[in-house]
């Protein structure tokens, strides 16, 4: 099945971002091949058990440092690695590389672990946390960029393919989440920022979660770039709940072919009444792909809507209500229930 379902977040006027545009473009591109290429003949051993390693400030674990614990795990690793961050506060930049698949970072509560760096101007370097790896599982973390509102400061950035997120607090303003590419599932996380704060060209169902906007003087909450028709990415929202302190749009294009679907949504008065913007260029009117299903809440109602959107039927909007439009059912696991210690190489391929 394709999606019906691409964008990141630029001012198309200027020469200069058109360049950086080409650079984001072929960078996307590059990511998509080194992480075929890491994961290729590459299996997982077994899903029930995994390699444990602790993150622990008071130096009671394995580590004081995220990032050094995501160096100790092999290059093209093929056994589970369960990454346990201690509650804290971790001042740091933190990178999985594309060949580290199959690695879980978890906290055991968002609120009190959190993973913090203030960098902007550049949505490629700015992230807080970016995940390069295929097979990647964040649990119960909050990854904040605390840039401001004076520019482009990403918190997480997600590259490689068949990442999922469990009960996660992601935080900016602008440019918060860049969902770049691959198969993505968000679950009951929390996402907030002011413009384009959820963006990228990935296909992503993001599931039972809060998307709170922080907007001043207007925003948009999705910035999805989709470049042709034949590409099968796209977000969807499935039982989310919108909320906010500053006005904001459903979505904007980044590309031409953007989509987007909210479907059994609670959408409050955040929401501006015409509920979709795009971005200037009248052209992508016929060519997005913009559909509210059965959604609620003063936000929701669709008499004032912009005429390109969508009111999908039933049919329409079934594709987006299950984890087939993401394959889950064929990498989604659950959390391992056994855990192994290692003491060297001999343990772990290396």
């Amino acid at each position: 099945m394709k999606l019906l379902f691409s964008s990141a977040h630029m001012d198309v006027s200027s020469l200069g971002i058109h360049v950086r545009l080409v650079s984001l473009l072929l960078t996307c591109a590059v990511t998509v091949i080194l992480a075929a290429a890491a994961s290729d003949g590459v299996k997982l051993r077994e899903t029930s058990t995994a390699v444990l390693i602790v993150v622990d400030q008071s130096g009671h674990g394995d580590y004081i440092k995220i990032q050094d614990a995501i160096d100790s795990v092999p290059s093209k690793n093929s056994e589970l690695v369960y990454i346990s961050v201690k509650p804290g506060t971790y001042r740091e930049k933190v990178v999985v590389p594309v060949d580290k698949p199959f690695i879980t970072l978890s906290g055991d509560d968002a609120s009190n672990t959190v993973i913090t760096w203030s960098d902007g101007g550049d949505i490629i370097h700015s992230p807080t946390l970016t995940v390069f790896a295929s097979d990647f599982v964040g649990r119960y973390l909050t990854i904040m960029n605390t840039f401001g509102r004076s520019g482009k400061g990403v918190a997480l950035r997600v590259s490689g393919d068949r990442s999922a997120w469990y009960g996660c607090r992601i935080k900016s303003y602008q440019d918060t989440l860049l969902d770049e590419a691959g198969k993505h599932y968000y679950s009951n996380c929390y996402i907030e920022g002011g413009v384009d704060f959820i963006f990228g060209n990935a296909a992503s169902l993001f599931e039972g979660c809060e998307i709170h906007s922080i907007a001043v003087g207007g925003g948009a909450i999705t910035a999805q770039r989709r470049e042709s028709a034949e590409e099968d990415t796209g977000f969807a929202f499935l039982g989310c709940k919108i909320t906010g302190t500053g006005t904001t749009v459903l979505g904007r294009p980044w590309g031409p072919y953007s989509r987007v679907v909210w479907v059994s949504s609670y959408m409050s008065s955040a929401i501006q009444p015409e509920g979709w913007n795009d971005w200037g260029d009248s052209k992508r009117q016929r060519t997005v792909y913009y559909g509210e299903y059965k959604c609620y809440g003063p936000g929701a109602d669709r008499s004032k809507r912009v005429e390109w959107s969508r009111s999908l039927s039933k049919g329409e909007a079934a594709p987006f209500m299950t984890k087939k439009m993401i394959q889950g059912r064929e990498w989604l696991r659950q959390a391992p229930t056994n855990f192994k210690r290692i003491s060297s190489c001999k343990d772990m391929p290396c």
